[in-house]
C-alpha cells in the first residue's frame, strides 16, 4: 500500500467515526413519548410502580427495565489492541465499536465504560459496584497480570457474567478453530504437542481452554519474550505462566519447537521462522495471530511446508480468528436465562457451536457477505464468517442449554427449540412470518423443479429444501456443471444422489417433451421442429411441461430473464379453465410488520373484475401466513373525491365485492397514507368499514404496485418474500432476478403447500 493510499485509508476512518455525527452510537427511547398519559407512565407517578414491584423482587429489574439485555463494556485503556497503554479516553472509539458489535451481531444493548484506574482491585471494585445497572460485563483491553486479578474480583462478588474477553473470547474462537484443524490434520487434543508464544491474558486462556477440550498440560510448551517457561525460572513470571513451566534443560522457540503439532502464537511479529515450521510434525497446524503482524505470514509457512494448516487474526487471510465470532453469541446466550457467569460448560459449548457450524454446508447469506471467497469447509475454512447470520441461533442455543445444564440459569427456557428458532426470526427477517407456512409445507412432500438449475441461489435453495423440508427439489441445468458449481458453493449435496436432474442437452425423456409440448402448442403456431429447439434451450419451458406431465408439483422460475417472457411459457402450457394468472402478490417484511402488494406484474391496467379478484385471491393467500387480511385499495383519488379513470374501475371493484358476502376487511378507494393511517382515514370518512391498518394494498396499475415494491424494498429495507403467482392452483411462480436464495426457500415452502390448505 503506498503512502497516498495509506492516508486515504486512515482518512476515511476518521471520516467515519466524525461524520455525519460523533461517533458510532446514539440512545433512543422504545415506548412512546407523544403526550401527557405517556410521561405519567414513563416517569412520575407511574414509574414507582415499576419501582416497587423491583424492590418486592429484584429479578423483575429484568422485567421491567433494561437490565436483562444491557451489557457493559469496561476498560481502563491500558492494552488496546495493539496500541498498547494508551489510557482510558483514547480507548473510547474501541469500545464504542465493541459496543456496535453488540448490538449489529446479537441485538445486545451495551455502554462503553472507560475508567482513569491503574490499580487492578480498585478498578476491580467500581466494576462491582456497577451491577445493578447491567446484567453482564464484558472487560475489555486490561492488560495482564492485571485483567487476570480484575475479573476473579468480580467473578466472586458479583452474581451476573463477568466475561474478559480478551482472555475467553480468544481463547474460545482459538479452541473452535483448533477442533476443525485436527479434525482435517486427523488427529486428537489428547495426543497432540502444543507450542505456544505470549505469556498474556490471550495465551494464558488459550492454553487453559485447550486443556479443557483435551491437551495434556505436560505436552504445552509455553515461550515468551525471555524464552521457555520452565521451572525454576524468576524472570517476569506470575501463577498463571508457571501452571505451564516445563522441567527442561531447554530454553528456546528453536529448541521446543521439534514435533510439534499446533503452534499457538499471540505475541509479536516474525518470530517464528520458515526453518522452525519444517521441525513441526506431519500435517503442522500454524495459528499465527499476533495483529498486525503475525508470528510468520502465511505464504512462507506454506512455503516450508505445502500442507500446513494455518489461521491468523487478519482478515485479507483464510481463518481469521475473530473474537466477534463468540462474545455477542455467549453474551446473548448468558443475558436469555439470566446466567449468574459464564462457567467452563457455557465456554466450551460455545466452541462446539462455532466448529460444528463451520462444518456444516455455508449459509447463502455468508456466502453473499464474502462474495467470491471459497467457504467449503477444510484447511482454508475451519471457523464461519463474522456475518454468518446461523452464529446466533446456534451458539446462543448451545450456550444457553450448557448455562441451564450447569446450574447457572435463573430463568431456564422450557422450549429451546422455540428460543433457537426466535433468534433465527431476529437474523432472518421472513422466519417468523414464513413459519406458518413451512408447517402447512411439512404434511405434504411435494415435488418442485426450478428453471434455473445452474445459478447458485438455486443450488443453495435446493440444499437448504433438502435440511428443513420434505419437499423434493428438481434441477433443470447439466450435471456437470452443478456438480462443479456445488463443490464450489462449498455445498454438500450432488446431483443425482441427492436430487434429480434434468439435462436439456441429453435427457432420456427429451423425445417425450417435445412431443407433450408441440400437442399443447400445434395450434398456436408451433410447429415439431419449433417444438424440438424450444425443449433444448428454454428450461421454463421444460418445467412446465415437467408440471403438465405431473412428473412435478410446481415449477419456480425467474431468477433471471423478464417476467413476461417466463409468464409466457407457464401460461401456454399450464393455463386452463380452471387454472389462469390474475395476480402476483409480494409480501413486504418491514420493521413494523408485514405488507403485501399486488399486482405488481400480471395485469399491466386490470378491469373492475379482475381487480376484485385480485383482492380476494390476495386475502386467500395472506391467510396462510396466519394474517387477517385487511384490504386496502389504492388511488391518488380518496372516498370519490376525483373523477381518475383508475379510481372509477376501484370503486366499481369494491361494488363487486359487495355483491356477496366476503371473509376478508376491504375499503377504497383511498390513497396510501389513509390506508395505513387508521386515525386519518377516520376523519376522512367517519365509520368507514375498515379497522386499524390495511396489510394488503391493492393497485389500479401494475406500475404503481410495482413502484411501490421497490421502493420499499430498496428504500425502506423491505425484504420480499415473492412474487406469488396467484391464480395457477400453486403449480408455478415466477420470482425476480433479485431474489436471495433465502427467498427462493420461502418460495418453494409456499410451492409446497397444496392449494386446498389454504382455500
Amino acid at each position: 500500500m503506498t503512502d497516498s493510499q495509506k492516508e486515504a485509508t486512515r482518512q476515511a476512518a476518521l471520516d467515519y467515526h466524525a461524520q455525519p455525527r460523533p461517533g458510532k452510537l446514539e440512545i433512543r427511547a422504545t415506548k412512546p413519548m407523544a403526550n401527557g398519559r405517556d410521561l405519567s407512565r414513563a416517569y412520575s407517578p407511574g414509574v414507582a410502580e415499576a419501582c416497587l414491584e423491583i424492590k418486592a423482587d429484584p429479578a423483575n429489574a429484568s422485567k421491567y427495565t433494561t437490565r436483562g439485555n444491557l451489557v457493559a463494556v469496561v476498560t481502563n485503556g491500558s492494552a488496546v489492541l495493539g496500541l498498547g497503554n494508551i489510557g482510558a479516553l483514547a480507548s473510547k472509539p474501541v469500545m464504542e465499536g465493541k459496543a456496535v458489535l453488540f448490538k449489529k451481531f446479537a441485538n445486545i444493548d451495551c455502554f462503553d465504560i472507560e475508567v482513569n484506574e491503574s490499580d487492578p482491585e480498585k478498578l476491580a471494585a467500581i466494576v462491582c459496584a456497577l451491577e445493578p445497572t447491567f446484567g453482564a460485563i464484558n472487560l475489555e483491553d486490561i492488560k495482564a497480570p492485571d485483567c487476570f486479578i480484575v475479573e476473579r474480583i468480580c467473578r466472586e462478588r458479583m452474581n451476573i457474567p463477568v466475561f474478559h474477553d480478551d482472555q475467553h473470547g480468544t481463547a474460545i474462537v482459538v479452541g473452535a478453530a483448533a477442533t476443525n484443524a485436527l479434525h482435517v490434520a486427523g488427529k486428537t487434543f489428547e495426543e497432540i504437542k502444543v507450542v505456544s508464544t505470549g505469556g498474556g491474558a490471550a495465551g494464558i486462556a488459550c492454553l487453559n481452554m485447550l486443556v479443557k477440550l483435551g491437551v495434556k498440560r505436560e505436552n504445552i510448551w509455553l515461550c515468551d519474550i525471555h524464552g521457555l517457561v520452565h521451572v525454576g525460572r524468576e524472570a517476569d513470571m506470575n501463577r498463571e505462566k508457571a501452571a505451564f513451566a516445563q522441567a527442561t534443560d531447554l530454553r528456546s522457540l528453536d529448541d521446543v519447537i521439534a514435533g510439534a503439532d499446533l503452534f499457538l502464537g499471540l505475541s509479536g511479529a516474525n518470530i517464528m521462522t520458515p526453518e522452525m515450521v519444517k521441525k513441526m510434525g506431519k500435517r503442522p497446524i500454524v495459528f499465527a495471530l499476533a495483529n498486525p503482524n503475525p508470528e510468520i505470514m502465511p505464504d512462507l509457512a506454506r512455503e516450508a511446508v505445502p500442507d500446513a494448516i494455518i489461521a491468523t487474526g487478519r482478515s485479507d487471510f483464510p481463518n481469521q480468528v475473530n473474537n466477534v465470532l463468540c462474545f455477542p453469541f455467549i453474551f446473548r446466550g448468558a443475558l436469555d436465562v439470566g446466567a449468574t457467569e459464564i462457567n467452563d460448560a457455557m465456554q466450551v459449548a460455545c466452541v462446539q457451536g462455532i466448529a460444528e457450524l463451520a462444518r456444516a454446508s455455508t449459509s447463502a447469506e455468508a456466502a453473499a457477505a464474502y462474495h467470491g471467497e471459497q467457504m467449503t469447509f477444510g484447511a482454508d475454512y475451519l471457523i464461519p464468517k463474522p456475518f454468518d447470520p446461523r452464529l446466533s441461533g446456534v451458539v446462543s442455543t448451545a450456550v444457553a442449554r450448557a448455562a441451564m445444564e450447569s446450574g447457572v440459569a435463573t430463568r431456564p427456557m422450557a422450549d429451546l427449540e422455540a428460543y433457537k428458532a426466535g433468534l433465527d426470526a431476529s437474523k432472518f427477517k421472513s422466519a417468523l412470518l414464513m413459519r406458518p407456512v413451512f408447517q402447512a409445507a411439512s404434511t405434504a412432500s411435494r415435488r418442485i423443479v426450478f428453471a434455473e438449475g445452474e445459478d447458485e441461489r438455486v443450488l443453495r435453495a435446493a440444499q437448504a429444501i433438502l435440511e428443513e423440508t420434505t419437499e423434493q427439489p428438481i434441477l433443470i441445468g447439466r450435471p456437470e456443471v452443478i456438480a462443479r458449481r456445488c463443490e464450489r458453493a462449498g455445498l454438500s449435496i450432488r446431483p443425482e444422489r441427492d436430487f434429480n436432474i434434468v439435462n436439456p442437452q441429453d435427457d432420456p425423456r427429451y423425445r417425450d417433451y417435445w412431443e407433450t409440448y408441440h400437442g399443447v402448442m400445434a395450434r398456436k403456431g408451433v410447429t415439431p421442429d419449433l417444438a424440438r429447439a424450444i425443449m433444448r434451450t428454454n428450461t421454463t419451458a421444460i418445467g412446465a411441461v415437467m408440471v403438465y406431465r405431473n412428473e412435478a408439483d410446481s415449477l419456480i422460475c425467474g431468477t433471471f430473464g423478464e417476467f413476461r417472457w417466463h409468464m409466457k411459457y407457464v401460461t401456454n402450457v399450464l393455463e386452463d379453465v380452471s387454472r389462469r394468472p390474475h395476480g402476483a402478490l409480494s409480501m413486504m417484511i418491514l420493521e413494523d410488520g408485514p405488507l403485501f402488494i399486488a399486482d405488481t406484474h400480471v395485469r399491466v391496467t386490470p378491469n373492475a373484475a379482475q381487480l376484485a379478484e385480485t383482492a380476494i385471491g390476495a386475502a386467500r393467500h395472506v391467510r396462510r401466513f396466519g394474517i387477517a387480511p385487511k384490504v386496502a385499495f389504492c388511488s391518488q383519488s380518496q372516498f370519490g373525491n376525483q373523477p381518475d379513470e383508475g379510481a372509477e374501475r376501484l370503486r366499481q371493484a369494491i361494488a363487486l365485492l359487495d355483491q356477496a358476502p366476503r371473509d376478508f376487511t376491504y375499503e377504497g378507494e383511498m390513497t396510501i397514507d389513509a390506508a395505513l393511517d387508521p386515525e386519518l382515514r377516520e376523519r376522512l370518512l367517519p365509520g368507514n368499514r375498515m379497522q386499524g391498518a390495511a396489510n394488503v394494498l391493492v393497485f389500479a396499475y401494475a406500475d404503481a404496485a410495482s413502484g411501490v415494491r421497490n421502493i420499499l424494498k430498496m428504500k425502506a429495507g423491505g425484504l420480499e418474500v415473492g412474487p406469488i403467482l396467484m391464480g395457477m392452483g400453486n403449480r408455478a411462480h415466477i420470482v425476480t432476478p433479485s431474489i436471495t436464495a433465502r427467498g427462493l426457500l420461502n418460495m418453494a415452502a409456499i410451492a409446497g403447500t397444496p392449494v386446498a390448505h389454504y382455500g
